[in-house]
């Protein structure tokens, strides 16, 4: 398997198919690279090397979007905006923990 680490240790998949002029595909969430798949083999095969990677937090790539430079930043941005962070809980927590997060989303409506 093809990663790079970042330098805080987060390894990151990626596919480089081909050779000649570089193209790279970058997903939107929630996708992986292989939403590219037939793109890649298409254009590979017509000389170019094509490249796609894995989002952090995605498919084959590691932690996730750090707090830092997305939530703590993004929040501060939007008028009114209430960040509410959970310690400990994952991506997939407005189903594993979905009795706190409706409890804090229906006092944020209501306030």
């Amino acid at each position: 398997m093809s990663t790079i680490t970042t330098t805080d240790g987060t390894p990151i998949y990626y596919k480089d198919w081909g050779t000649g002029q570089p193209v790279v595909f970058s997903h939107g969430w929630p996708l992986t690279s292989d939403a590219w798949d037939s793109q890649m083999e298409f254009f590979a095969s017509r000389g170019f090397r094509c490249i796609a990677h894995d989002r952090r937090g995605h498919g084959r790539s590691g932690q996730t979007v750090p707090i830092g430079p997305s939530a703590l930043i993004s929040s501060t941005l939007v008028k009114g905006a209430t960040l509410k962070v959970y310690p400990g809980f994952d991506h997939g927590m407005c189903t594993t923990h979905k009795d706190v997060v409706n409890a804090d989303l229906l006092a944020f409506f209501q306030a």
